[in-house]
């Protein structure tokens, strides 16, 4: 569904992304892992044309997207959940959502705001309440599901739980894996590695711009000093 090829990406003169490679498959879960300042969020940034590479190439299903502006990945099918969240802080829950609705990969069952409180009850005595009277918890339940809204085939988080209680978690972390049972292919940056273990097939961890790892949860588990050596704090 999603190949990433030898990218190259820039801010000004400095470089973040040295040969950045990795793929996501049709109804895979796939994990970006790394330490701060590694280039996470940078490659999630080229993929969705926020930040353009300035060489290698990204391809989704059989699109060339690497010089796609945001709003065309976008329209593809590709639903992001930035990083600090990022929702409309003056538009209410309903408005939020509403915002975003679209259908445009013509799914049977799309996501609508009905689907998405199913998903989040929580949300549903919040529809009235503005976007920054939420708490953090809430403000990641309204990014995940405006995200869903767009009824992307790809979704990609950023952070997904960073900062959140652990029982909001744990309610993102189910959240995710009946996504991925519904089919939908997720690439998701997040530093709880036991739950991502539990979720993901598939991990790549990143230093300086680049893969140096790539495997299953399996191999993951079972090599505690590379988790030590890429990933411990």
């Amino acid at each position: 569904m999603l190949s990433v090829t030898e990218l190259q990406t820039f801010y000004g003169e400095s470089q973040a992304l040295f040969g950045m490679s990795l793929e996501v498959g049709e109804a895979e879960v796939v994990t970006l892992l790394g330490r701060n300042g590694m280039g996470k969020t940078t490659t999630i940034n080229s993929i969705m044309g926020i930040v353009p590479a300035r060489h290698g190439n990204i391809e989704f299903r059989q699109h060339d997207i690497t010089a796609l502006a945001s709003y065309k990945v976008a329209k593809l099918g590709v639903g992001l959940v930035p990083e600090g969240r990022q929702i409309f802080p003056n538009l209410t829950v309903r408005e939020n959502l509403q915002a975003t609705a679209a259908n445009r990969q013509k799914h049977s069952n799309p996501w609508d705001i009905k689907r998405v409180l199913q998903m989040f009850p929580a949300l549903e005595q919040r529809m009235s309440s503005m976007g920054n009277l939420l708490s953090g918890g809430e403000q990641q339940m309204l990014a995940i599901g405006r995200a869903l809204m767009t009824n992307p085939v790809l979704l990609i988080l950023d952070d997904a739980t960073e900062g959140l209680a652990p029982l909001v978690r744990r309610e993102i972390w189910e959240c995710l894996a009946s996504i991925k049972q519904q089919g939908l292919s997720i690439l998701v940056v997040d530093k709880n590695i036991n739950d991502l273990l539990a979720l993901a097939n598939r991990h790549y961890i990143i230093e300086k711009g680049a893969v140096v790892w790539s495997g299953d949860s399996t191999d993951l588990q079972q090599d505690p000093q590379l988790r030590e050596r890429y990933l411990g704090v």
